[in-house]
């Protein structure tokens, strides 16, 4: 690589030739600020419009001022990055911003992590020197995410992640001019667009422009209803995310004082969705079992790869994007909505009261489990399975509103009997934990043999595509993993052309897994951050007295006193879906 020499605020560095003043100015640990730029550091995806033109500094000879984010280095470059004249730039710009934004501070669901807000702040803006025209957008409501065009900056972040990570193509700039914003094709409803309610557009907004559908209100009422029975249920990825939100390092693994703190909110029983993780793999696997005994037989109509199904959007992506390849998903529910029929039938058949009056909520990393609660099917007589999905940043907000030190409660342990699980559970929430888990109950269950290990290394990481082949005593089976909708769209491509050997693919729509969900505290794209919570839940894994879903107890409980066998009759019923074309 070639090296050059730049100086920054009368430091010098050297760069690769290539390297943007922003990139520079880092390596320095000099401050630019921005609010267009946004780079996601494993999959080496940037967004660099150099629109904003807040992050503009000085070069020595250039009569103009330069984006640090968009201009490259040359060998050296002299560049001054908070003289009067930048300064005066950037509060200009802000205020220019500023000057066609809503003063709705107060009651806008980004105050406090707004990155508008907090520019605005750094950059001591106490007066708007200019007076015009403001845009004017009608508020689009989905059942997951909300925009409210009329918060929009043009960052274009949205559109990065939309269109390079996760190639949904949902959203895009339109219009010229004043009236130039960022939208779905035609102004149409995101329900009527492509979007999959992914939500990787809502975590890097730097404003109130695109955030989620808030539940908490709802929930409170049904939680002062004493004619209820409120119960809710926590995804695996929530507890090593959800203490971010109150100071603690990422990775901090919160299990026990979330289910202290849900109990204080009111919650009649806390139950863990590790439980349905593992009832998920008993269908799951055995589904993939039989698949394999189908085609090993040499039955040719069997459909493989089979494909995971746990992650509504991904669910979402292929319905509306391949909807010529509805065959090939398994057909298990995803352990949110397994939760919930269980729930609404055998655990209220024990309670002893009526479906409708249990309401079902859960506590997920992710925006498309709200869309996915609200589908048609998990409903009975127009009565949902889930009644409540609300975020991992939600339920922080709902902490913050009713208890006042998060870090001093107890730890206390999940209700039975759908609150015992396995680590084989707790590792749905990363990218590959979904089919590691299927492989230690698949092999067993193939086999009639104890794994010799319960750690898939190779299974493991963060990198967009994996594969491995797993011997199953004999029996090879060739394994594939993606995580990105951008990356699950190589796969089905492979598939659709006949090109894929494997025998099954675990796909999740977001990048690392759950732990990246568009729910999650905000990462701002630090790959770190992410790694620390995949950490977490191989530690939680490992420190489980139980390790493999077909062994849980209260699973085995539950197929003995109620379901009967994995893909029977009643499982069926309760435990598998189908899949429709949404393609527009």
């Amino acid at each position: 690589m070639e090296l050059i020499k730049v100086t920054i605020d009368n430091k010098v560095v050297e760069v690769e030739k290539g390297t943007t003043i922003l990139g520079a100015a880092k390596k320095v640990n000099v401050d630019i600020p921005t609010l267009c730029h946004f780079k996601l550091h494993d999959m080496n995806i940037e967004n660099k419009p150099g629109g904003c033109r807040i992050c503009v500094v000085e070069v020595d000879g250039r009569k103009n001022l330069a984006p640090a984010c968009a201009t490259d280095c040359t060998e050296g470059m002299v560049i001054k990055s908070h003289s009067v004249r930048v300064i005066n730039a950037r509060k200009t710009v802000m205020e220019l911003i500023l000057s066609d934004h809503p003063f709705e501070c107060l009651v806008c669901a980004k105050s406090g992590t707004c990155d508008l807000q907090s520019l605005a702040q750094q950059l001591g803006i106490r007066k708007i020197h200019f007076e015009g025209k403001k845009s004017s957008y009608r508020l689009d409501t989905s059942p997951s995410i909300i925009r409210e065009m009329n918060k929009c900056i043009m960052c274009r972040r949205c559109e990065m992640m939309c269109n390079k990570v996760q190639t949904v193509g949902a959203l895009s700039a339109i219009n010229r001019g004043f009236d130039s914003v960022v939208s779905t094709a035609f102004e149409m409803n995101l329900k009527n667009s492509t979007c999959t309610y992914c939500g990787q557009c809502v975590s890097v907004c730097p404003t109130g422009a695109l955030t989620e559908v808030d539940d908490t209100a709802r929930i409170i009422r049904a939680l002062a209803d004493p004619s209820k029975t409120v119960i809710v249920q926590t995804a695996p990825a929530v507890r090593v995310a959800l203490g971010e939100e109150f100071g603690m390092e990422p990775g901090t693994i919160v299990t026990g004082k979330m289910v202290a703190a849900l109990r204080r909110i009111g919650f009649d029983q806390v139950f863990d969705t590790d439980f349905a993780a593992d009832l998920t793999i008993m269908e799951e696997g055995s589904e993939l079992l039989n698949r394999l005994g189908k085609h090993l037989a040499g039955d040719k109509t069997v459909k493989l790869p089979m494909l995971t199904s746990c992650c509504p959007a991904w669910v979402n992506f292929f319905e509306k994007q391949f909807p010529d390849m509805l065959d090939i998903p398994s057909t298990a529910k995803s352990p949110q909505q397994m939760f919930g029929a269980i729930a609404k039938t055998y655990l209220a058949d024990k309670m002893g009261i009526k479906r409708e009056d249990l309401v079902v909520v859960s506590v997920m990393p992710c925006l498309a489990k709200k869309y996915e609660a609200q589908r048609d099917e998990f409903k009975t007589n127009g009565n949902p399975d889930v009644d409540f999905s609300i975020s991992t940043r939600e339920l922080a907000h709902l902490i913050k509103q009713t208890i006042r030190d998060f870090d001093s409660l107890p730890d206390e342990d999940f209700d039975r009997p759908m609150g015992e699980s396995t680590g084989a559970g707790v590792i749905f929430g990363t990218t590959g934990g979904v089919i590691e888990a299927a492989v230690r109950s698949a092999y067993e269950l193939h086999t009639h043999k104890k794994l010799p290990r319960l750690n898939f290394e190779e299974l493991r990481g963060l990198e967009g595509i994996r594969e491995a082949t797993i011997d199953f005593d004999g029996l090879p089976i060739k394994i594939g993993i993606a995580h990105g909708l951008g990356n699950a769209r190589k796969l089905l491509e492979d598939i659709r052309a006949g090109r894929s050997h494997f025998h099954a693919i675990e796909i999740m729509s977001c990048p690392g897994g759950c732990i990246g969900g568009g729910g999650q505290p905000l990462h701002h794209g630090h790959s770190s951050i992410i790694k620390a919570r995949q950490a977490a839940i191989y530690k939680e894994d490992a420190g489980k007295a139980i390790r493999k879903s077909h062994e849980n107890p209260d699973i085995i409980k539950l197929y003995d006193e109620f379901l009967g066998t994995p893909l029977g009759e009643k499982s069926h019923h309760l435990l598998h879906t189908e899949y429709f074309n949404r393609k527009k």
